[in-house]
């Protein structure tokens, strides 16, 4: 099975749902304790052996882009300081055999559209999808979500979605997927219906923001 070494960070949605706090920067740049959202996502898609980071964007994502490129005002002034220890946490906010590409999103027609997109960097071969905004949180010494889901795509060579057990008061607030067992903790998904109510939701079963898709898709 070919080595899944893109991934696609849909990031152009206005982040209404965290309004006023993305008046003026994307919801993907919002800190969590000294680093943003999207450097979490992107430290897991590294953990996981990609190399080519692919970003949709949209209007008033440029703060993304200059996040991850050299800034070479702020490295000759830290240099100058002597400030070693933040010069290189500048340096390194992403390893230098990462690629970093960047697709502007012309129409804001959803996520399927904006993964689509992607297309001619991806072509046919498998990739992930991560949505920054949900932050994936794992148990110490337990590898990153992202991680576990390219290893069972190498011997399972299926699509692959990342879903969470929620409350069955809570499913209005989520895609729901209808599925049966496959394995210890696999499910195989025959439909996904979004936001449905507690009493007509097919399981609990939450899709959250990590995919691993065939390139047919």
């Amino acid at each position: 099975m070919k080595k899944i070494t893109k991934a696609v960070f849909p990031v152009a949605g206005l982040g209404s749902r965290f309004l006023p706090a993305t008046k003026a920067q994307p919801k993907e740049m919002l800190p969590i304790v000294d680093k943003p959202l999207i450097q979490y996502a992107v430290e897991e898609a590294v953990a996981a052996g990609i190399t080519d980071m692919i970003f949709i964007t949209g209007r008033n994502k440029r703060a993304i882009e200059d996040h991850f490129d050299k800034a070479y005002e702020l490295e000759a002034e830290l240099e100058a300081a002597g400030k070693k220890a933040l010069l290189e946490l500048v340096q390194n906010v992403i390893p230098k055999h990462i690629n970093c590409i960047y697709i502007r999103q012309s129409q804001p027609l959803g996520l399927g559209h904006a993964v689509l997109c992607a297309r001619p960097i991806v072509n046919d071969e498998p990739f992930a999808v991560l949505l920054a905004d949900d932050f994936m949180d794992v148990e110490a010494g337990k590898q990153p979500v992202l991680a576990q889901m390219t290893a069972l795509f190498a011997s399972e060579g299926k699509s692959l979605l990342a879903v969470q057990d929620v409350p069955r008061s809570d499913t209005k607030q989520y895609g729901i997927v209808s599925a049966a067992p496959y394995q210890p903790n696999l499910e195989k998904v025959s439909a996904i219906v979004e936001k449905p109510a507690p009493e007509v939701a097919p399981s609990t079963l939450a899709v959250v923001g990590r995919y691993v898709l065939d390139g047919k898709i």
